[in-house]
């Protein structure tokens, strides 16, 4: 491993968001299935903590416009992901962006067409 691999390198996927069509039923479902009531609780957005991982769930796929589940990839240097995911052949759908208290996240495509969700804390 080289030295720009490993401070690339990601944490694991630690964020997914899923899109639903009735937020209050769906809130209800993954409270059963996590067995906690919801971190953030809003008419746009519901966060679950648990396990060491946060569970989003976006009304109408948000502004993402989700149509499917999006996993997000814990990075330390998320533009430095972004060059080398998309050097190894991805493309930029979303560029990075801080989504609020710093939270930066940035969303690729690869060959296939699948989405990968890359998120940096700071």
């Amino acid at each position: 491993m080289t030295a720009t691999s490993a401070s690339t390198s990601t944490q694991g996927i630690k964020t997914v968001l899923h899109p639903v069509s009735d937020l209050a039923k769906a809130k209800a479902v993954y409270a059963a299935l996590l067995g906690v009531e919801p971190q953030t609780d809003e008419s746009y957005y519901v966060g679950f903590e648990a396990g060491g991982q946060h569970i989003g769930l976006l009304p109408g796929g948000g502004p993402q416009g989700l149509t499917s589940s999006l996993a997000y990839w814990h990075v330390p240097d998320i533009e430095a992901k972004v060059a080398e995911v998309t050097a190894a052949g991805a493309t930029v759908k979303d560029a990075a962006h801080d989504v609020g208290g710093g939270r930066l996240v940035a969303t690729v495509v690869d060959p296939d067409g699948n989405l990968i969700g890359l998120l940096q804390d700071n």
